[in-house]
């Protein structure tokens, strides 16, 4: 699977800037217009996993795994009325989750559409604005429902009757500005409402835009924002700086970096973090010469799991030859792994877990 995660915004919060700097594009950073389409771009999944396994299997050729991200052109304030339209519409309803850029920098001749500086403000307001689009949606579906029921034989009634108590109940939960995410759903509750893909239900990412100066103060803005809404999930990074850091090479980069006191790259943290926020793995297979990370829900059973490599190998699924990361590390190959008898057989039920090596053998 391909993660998607759309960037939203307010007007001059460096959104664009900081999709530039994910995936390594050059959109335009210009103020928005309304004939503006998304830019859609894809960064590689950083996993040091994969130079050792590299070295262990001298590939022909090594795919790591994708993350898609989509920049949505514009705020989303007065969304669901002179907002944004039906396309983009359905690339937040297709999205895994929402990286939400919040300005904290500072810039003469820049003002904040707001008027002033408040991080917790603008994290605040992005649910309400995305409530307004999945009140909508309940609102539309309840009415229909109730028209449904008149002609409905009985076991259809009982499954409208279920589906509207749960729709008027988050729809109570949305109008006391309390996102679909934090009404602590059920498991079945949630299955029922998946369908609809509604906003306030997406798990968020917060980048907290920051500026140069504020660098070494990093990662306690962070902690400092993130504490005071621990609601959100929060990575600090100065979007202008990385951009200019995807422009060197990754030796440069990585010098500027070290002088400037930041060892680790803020943008891979935003990919770990969304893993993270999303429940998500990856496993590893080797075929053809070909040395591939693939990304899986965490608890993924195997033939699943084999389903993302090719439908063929979920239908004809008989086993799998398994060895984790640590051990094949440890070993140094995957004949010392097999001769320690740490490459494992494992059937169907196996719940394949992250940095997983694996070889799947079905039959069709």
């Amino acid at each position: 699977m391909v993660v998607k995660l759309a960037i939203v915004g307010a007007p001059q919060s460096g959104k664009t800037t900081i999709f530039n700097s994910l995936t390594g594009g050059r959109a335009s950073s210009a103020a928005y217009s309304a004939s503006l389409a998304p830019d859609i771009g894809v960064a590689k999944v950083p996993d040091s996993r994969l130079q050792v396994l590299e070295d262990i299997f001298r590939p022909g050729k090594t795919v790591p795994a994708e993350v898609s991200y989509i920049d949505i052109p514009g705020s989303l304030k007065g969304f669901g009325k002179e907002g944004p339209g039906a396309e983009l519409l359905g690339y937040l309803t297709t999205a895994d989750a929402l990286l939400q850029v919040v300005r904290a920098f500072a810039e003469d001749g820049v003002p904040h559409s707001e008027g002033s500086l408040d991080p917790g403000r603008d994290m605040e307001s992005l649910d309400l604005q995305l409530a307004v689009s999945d009140l909508a949606i309940i609102e539309r579906r309840i009415g229909k429902l109730e028209t449904g029921w008149k002609g409905a034989a009985a076991v259809e009634r009982e499954s409208y009757a279920k589906e509207q108590l749960l729709l008027q109940k988050i729809k109570s939960g949305l109008e006391s500005d309390v996102p679909i995410r934090r009404q602590g759903l059920t498991a079945e509750e949630l299955k029922m409402l998946s369908g609809y893909q509604f906003l306030t239900a997406k798990p968020i990412l917060v980048v907290l835009n920051i500026g140069e100066e504020q660098t070494p103060h990093a990662l306690q803005l962070e902690h400092e924002v993130g504490s005071l809404h621990p609601q959100f999930a929060v990575v600090a990074l100065c979007g202008k700086l990385e951009m200019e850091f995807t422009q060197l090479s990754d030796v440069e980069a990585a010098e500027f970096r070290e002088a400037m006191g930041l060892p680790t790259s803020a943008l891979d943290r935003v990919i770990g973090r969304s893993y993270e926020l999303l429940g998500l793995i990856s496993f590893f297979t080797t075929v053809s010469a070909e040395l591939k990370a693939w990304t899986v829900p965490r608890g993924t059973p195997a033939p699943k799991a084999a389903g993302k490599v090719h439908s063929d190998m979920e239908r004809g699924f008989i086993r799998a030859e398994v060895v984790s990361y640590r051990d094949l590390e440890s070993s140094g190959s995957l004949a010392e792994a097999r001769k320690r008898g740490l490459l494992r057989t494992e059937g169907k039920s196996y719940i394949v877990q992250d940095g997983d090596i694996v070889t799947f053998l079905f039959n069709v």
